[in-house]
């Protein structure tokens, strides 16, 4: 007789396979059914966890939401600088799409049904906060004489952001998603020393 999964292991299993669907199919098009034969189970099976498909995209929201702050708060507590928390908020975030790359369609795809909406607006709540934070940092690197002070710093960090947004549109266009990791740190080194002071970065 096959041993039953855990609960927590099984929820786990329905969220992993509904992005990886979203990212191979679109998230606009992930039905529990197609989830439940990914895993190789039932619908009820998958209902047993998830009352309802938007109950599977809330969790799928919270998890992702918790990621983004956790990349937040691993930057803070560890960078000793400020050129290193940006980086580190920068490529955190990158790898955080690299393990699940549904994440930049989940946030701009057209839903007419409505069901991505929660996740949308979760998703975009957090990525101001990510924002907010790269500003913040922004203004401690110019008031400590980093970076260049006469920029305003909201213009510094939606450049800065805009390596994130240049290599997820590299991903959506090859889908792939190791793009995201190849240049990161080039692109991002080489956006961060336009705004140095004397040209350096460190």
């Amino acid at each position: 007789m096959k041993a039953r999964k855990p609960a927590g292991d099984r929820k786990a299993e329905i969220l992993e396979a509904a992005l990886d669907l979203a990212f191979h199919e679109g998230p606009d098009r992930v039905t529990t059914g197609m989830i439940a034969q990914r895993l190789g189970l039932t619908q009820p099976a998958i209902y047993k966890h998830f009352p309802s498909k938007d109950d599977i995209w809330q969790s799928v929201a919270q998890n992702l939401c918790d990621q983004i702050a956790s990349n937040i708060a691993q930057a803070a507590a560890r960078a000793t600088h400020p050129v290193e928390h940006i980086r580190m908020l920068i490529l955190g975030h990158l790898q955080l799409v690299h393990r699940t790359p549904a994440l930049p369609e989940i946030m701009v795809v057209r839903d007419p049904k409505g069901e991505q909406t929660t996740v949308q607006k979760e998703m975009q709540a957090s990525m101001a906060d990510f924002f907010r934070t790269l500003v913040q940092v922004i203004t401690k690197a110019q008031g400590g004489g980093t970076l260049r002070a006469e920029i305003d710093a909201r213009d510094i960090a939606t450049l800065v952001f805009g390596v994130i947004q240049g290599l997820v549109l590299r991903l959506l266009v090859t889908r792939n998603p190791d793009v995201l990791l190849e240049d990161s740190e080039r692109l991002l080194d080489l956006q961060i020393s336009a705004f140095a002071t004397n040209g350096d970065h460190t």
